[in-house]
């Protein structure tokens, strides 16, 4: 008689379908024979965990998903898995199992089918198809639809774009000709781009009515893929947005006056900004010498007009606070005081800094750009250092001072305004006219009320309160209270000859208040070991800006020479000129000096 065994695995061999049984851990112990012959497989091989083979990889994290909640809840499952056949071709199964208990209810095995279901998957794909392309059109409603070939023939349009185009699918082969020529290369071209990527997209252009007139839209556009994941075709829904892109040019409009307005507002800060950031440099003019009564005195007399003033005198004389001192005790003082530093600027960009530029009107030129003029008026214009303008600059601007207007560079319209000039230069402006490099027109406009401010040499007697006034500052500032300054020191400041006048000694104190480490203020002597300027061709001193041009260009070109061409530093030629640096920089531009030459000479010597 055959064992229980036996006869269960006869009664499932018997079975017209795949069967099998399984352990209560979820290992197989049999197959039969349905299985192993649609399989392939032989039931050694299969046996245990190794029909996993035979299933498609896809699909065995579920179905060892639903097995592991099975054997826990041991309850019957099914689960839906693609089984290879002997062929090689995976078709669709639904996995059924049933646990068999003892009379203590414990699972001692599990009996289940794998019945086929391949048909019924190709039916529900093909429901799902259908219920995609419903799901879409819906979707899409209301709207204009249309749907496009994979190759990108129209197909089908709905009645609404269709009356709105005034024409059918069938006439719409060039389709692109319906949009307007501004947004065509654009659309195609997304259009092109999209077909590669196979990926849903929006895109917003205008399209022709039947009348001519062009309309905004809003185009989304959908793929529809079949099971293999190819497109089958194209859905696409245009939304009319004419009233929301009025709405935002308007919009746009609205922003760009806002933001020139902005603009003005950070011009005419900065502005500001500026002026403190002058106004603490200079509090106040300090001092009781008669030379600097006589400055002061034309300041007082000349400051309630509206005439153009010129500040003659040495760099660092503090000409930019005289002309402050005019702007503040003018009719115009509640306007903006506007500073231009003509040796700092670039030639190439002098003229959109005094004038302005408009967007575009230069490779750079991103936005609009108000110019020192514009900012300035209503108010004061200082132009320091005006003897370093270029020539093509001073036609520009003895054009302003006649006629009171300019045109923005890159710009056609003319601009009024009413500017108050006051000029400084350490040049002499009458040897410059002379030497053609500036306009007697020009210097005539500037020179109406010329004011010489004197140099700190000329106002020894000042040297003193200008000590004990820097000193006060600085100590105030990093924190130090210094109530005395050395007699020594201060007898060292009144013998030394100053080149770099007040501002010079505003960093010398600056640099002595840091360092100091005790109440009473010490000077190093070797802060003062500038020599004078001396040539060999003109052996008694003499201050800078009286000697000729050429004898400047000499003098300069010597010190380069035996500096190797470096303009600052210990061993500079600022350094041996007794000169600052700024000032050098400024008569090495104005004289056309090549300064590298004598770096390419210094190379030579030493390679000698």
């Amino acid at each position: 008689m055959m064992s229980l065994d036996s006869q269960l695995k006869t009664i499932i061999d018997a079975i017209p379908i795949l069967a099998w049984s399984m352990r209560p851990d979820g290992s197989i112990d049999y197959f039969n024979q349905q299985w192993t012959e649609y399989t392939g497989m032989p039931i050694e091989q299969a046996l245990n965990w190794g029909w996993k083979v035979a299933k498609h990889p896809d699909d065995l994290p579920r179905i060892f998903e639903v097995f592991e909640r099975a054997t826990e809840s041991g309850q019957p499952f099914e689960v839906e898995g693609r089984i290879r056949r002997r062929d090689g071709v995976f078709r669709w199964f639904l996995v059924r199992g049933n646990p068999l208990r003892d009379p203590t209810g414990a699972i001692v095995r599990w009996y289940g089918t794998d019945a086929d279901i391949e048909d019924r998957k190709r039916a529900e794909d093909a429901v799902r198809a259908t219920e995609q392309n419903l799901r879409l059109i819906v979707d899409n409603i209301p709207g204009f639809v249309w749907t496009m070939m994979a190759s990108g023939e129209v197909d089908v349009v709905n009645q609404q774009m269709s009356q709105y185009l005034g024409t059918t699918a069938a006439e719409l082969k060039e389709w692109f000709s319906f949009l307007h020529p501004d947004d065509r290369q654009y659309v195609v071209e997304r259009w092109r781009k999209t077909v590669a990527t196979g990926e849903p997209y929006e895109v917003e252009y205008r399209l022709r009515r039947y009348d001519g007139v062009y309309h905004w839209f809003h185009c989304a556009g959908s793929p529809l893929r079949n099971r293999d994941g190819c497109i089958d075709r194209w859905y696409k829904l245009l939304t009319d947005i004419e009233e929301r892109k009025r709405a935002e040019t308007e919009l746009a409009r609205a922003f760009e006056e806002i933001k020139r307005l902005k603009d003005r507002l950070q011009d005419e800060n900065l502005v500001l900004r500026e002026q403190i950031d002058r106004t603490q440099m200079f509090e106040e003019i300090v001092g009781e010498s008669q030379a600097l009564k006589v400055a002061v005195s034309s300041v007082a007399r000349v400051a309630p007009t509206d005439s153009t003033v010129l500040l003659l005198g040495e760099t660092g004389t503090g000409k930019e606070l005289f002309a402050r001192a005019i702007h503040e005790h003018s009719l115009r003082s509640e306007g903006p005081f506007v500073s231009v530093n003509c040796a700092a600027i670039p030639d190439s960009l002098i003229a959109s800094e005094l004038f302005g530029h408009e967007k575009g009107a230069f490779t750079g030129a991103v936005q609009r750009r108000l110019g020192r003029f514009e900012l300035a008026d209503g108010g004061t214009l200082f132009f320091d250092e005006v003897g370093d303008l270029p020539l093509d600059t001073q036609v520009k601007l003895l054009r302003v001072l006649q006629e009171r207007e300019f045109e923005r560079v890159g710009g056609i319209r003319p601009i009024k305004v009413d500017v108050r000039v006051i000029a400084a230069t350490n040049r002499d402006l009458s040897r410059a006219v002379s030497e053609g490099s500036f306009r007697r027109d020009l210097f005539y406009r500037l020179n109406v009320v010329p004011i010489e401010i004197p140099t700190l040499r000329e106002r020894r007697d000042d040297i003193p309160l200008l000590v004990h006034y820097f000193v006060d500052r600085y100590g105030r500032k990093v924190g130090k209270k210094i109530s005395e300054i050395d007699d020594g020191s201060m007898n060292l400041l009144k013998d030394y000859s100053w080149p770099g006048n007040i501002r010079e000694l505003q960093n010398i104190i600056e640099r002595a208040v840091i360092v100091s480490d005790s109440p009473i203020l010490n000077i190093d002597e070797n802060w003062l070991s500038q020599p004078l300027l001396v040539s060999e061709t003109n052996s008694h001193f003499e201050p800078f800006q009286k000697i000729s041009p050429e004898m400047q260009k000499s003098i300069i070109e010597t010190a380069l020479r035996e500096s190797g061409g470096r303009v600052y530093g210990p061993t500079g030629a600022a350094r041996k000129l007794g000169i600052p640096r700024s000032t050098l920089e400024s008569k090495i531009r104005a004289l056309r000096i090549d300064k590298n030459r004598f770096r390419s000479e210094a190379f030579v010597d030493e390679g000698d």
